[in-house]
């Protein structure tokens, strides 16, 4: 039960980083309320990594890619220290 409820909120957070990730790609949609919402979230997680990593050649950022494989690796330690 509580596995399912962790593994859900890492799904979760999972699609909000896709989602933050598409809406940048759209410059009129990241600035509605929803994104908003979404990059209040996200966008601390992904500074810890465009900190650390910076775009390269100026224009590739990689850090939402290093974001989400963190964030894999931490949703399976969580999980199997609850298995």
């Amino acid at each position: 039960m509580i596995a399912n409820s962790i593994k859900l909120l890492f799904t979760c957070y999972t699609i909000m980083l896709f989602t933050r990730v598409m809406g940048s790609w759209f410059p009129r949609f990241s600035h509605t309320t929803f994104m908003r919402f979404v990059a209040h979230y996200t966008d601390p997680y992904l500074n810890i990594f465009k900190r650390v990593i910076p775009p390269i050649g100026g224009m590739l950022d990689i850090s939402p890619m290093i974001g989400f494989f963190v964030l894999r690796i931490a949703e399976k330690i969580v999980l199997s220290f609850l298995r």
